[in-house]
């Protein structure tokens, strides 16, 4: 909660200019008032020493802060306090992730999985009020993470993920129906799928279309990303005598089927050609999926003036009292 203050009739203040106009009369007419005498000591004039002489000008000041007082008074100062009540309405979002042996291709750097997960948590970070889980696949798929706030827990579960954790191929069709399942019962204002893969459907028993049309039914939306360089990109292999080889292998990327996905539900197809495009095509889904947030603000006013009426009758007082008692014959 915040608390100001501000006054209702600001125009008013402008009044506190007279207070150095009635200093400068003041000492206008204190100076003509004065007479001079030279004298060669002043142990004559005891008096003309005495501190009541010069602190009777305090009987002035007194009379001007309550002037300013009642100035402060007159323009209604008033204490505002004000809070906010904010409330989100977030994205479901489930990455569906391509681990198969062919995402260990270095056309990325270091290569495509390790790349795809670097850019994934980053694009997390920037979703604090989503939900996000995390569903791998290759020859089969499963759940890494069911959709969660605790984007840490999710995170921790990224660096953990490696190939060959099931069996390899590309079951396209079967890790989108698994992020699907994961998405139908949200009741969220928008359920999202970011299916990354770089190959072709060669395993499992649903095709991709028909994953599609179960993402339809359910609301769901698809970005879809083909992820890998045009041509040929070198693939490490194990040789059977120890150590790694690389070799040059042709990107196949079944980029029709991951477009009729993208238009079948809604969403997009982009192409990764390497990390850069890569966490372009993030920012751009990012921006294309803003979650909700509402801001209502409150402000209770509250009038302040009377304790600067106080003040000033105080500040009145105290010179009266002090003019016709101690200063009394200072006058």
């Amino acid at each position: 909660m915040l608390a100001e203050t501000e006054f209702a009739y600001q125009n008013l203040l402008w009044l506190l200019l007279l207070i150095p106009v009635l200093v400068i009369i003041y000492l206008l007419r204190l100076k003509s008032q004065q007479a001079s005498l030279k004298m060669s000591s002043l142990s004559m004039l005891p008096e003309a020493q005495s501190l009541k002489t010069y602190l009777r000008h305090g009987l002035f000041a007194l009379r001007m802060l309550a002037l300013a007082a009642l100035v402060l008074a007159m323009a209604r100062p008033q204490s505002s306090s004000s809070w906010q009540d904010v409330s989100t309405e977030g994205i479901d979002i489930v990455l569906a992730l391509d681990i198969s042996g062919s995402m260990l291709a270095e056309d990325f750097d270091p290569n495509r999985l390790e790349a795809a997960k670097v850019v994934a948590q980053d694009f997390i970070s920037g979703r604090p009020n989503d939900r996000v889980g995390l569903v791998i696949y290759s020859g089969e798929s499963f759940t890494q993470c069911p959709l969660t706030t605790d984007h840490a827990v999710l995170k921790n579960l990224f660096m953990q993920i490696k190939n060959g954790m099931i069996e390899d191929g590309t079951a396209i069709g079967l890790g989108l129906a698994n992020a699907v399942t994961r998405l139908k019962d949200s009741d969220a204002k928008s359920k999202v799928v970011i299916l990354l893969t770089d190959g072709i459907n060669n395993r499992g028993s649903i095709p991709p279309i028909t994953a599609a049309e179960i993402a339809k039914a359910f609301d769901v939306r698809v970005y879809t990303i083909g992820m890998g360089t045009y041509g040929t990109a070198p693939m490490p292999f194990q040789h059977p005598y120890g150590g790694t080889h690389y070799q040059n292998v042709e990107v196949k990327i079944d980029e029709t089927t991951l477009q009729e996905i993208a238009d079948l539900t809604g969403g997009q197809y982009f192409r990764a050609t390497d990390n850069d495009k890569l966490e372009s095509i993030y920012a751009e889904i990012d921006s294309l999926e803003k979650s909700k947030i509402e801001v209502t603000e409150y402000r209770k006013k509250k009038e302040e003036f009377t304790p600067w009426i106080i003040l000033a009758l105080a500040l009145l007082g105290l010179e009266f009292l002090l003019s016709h008692t101690y200063f009394k014959s200072a006058i």
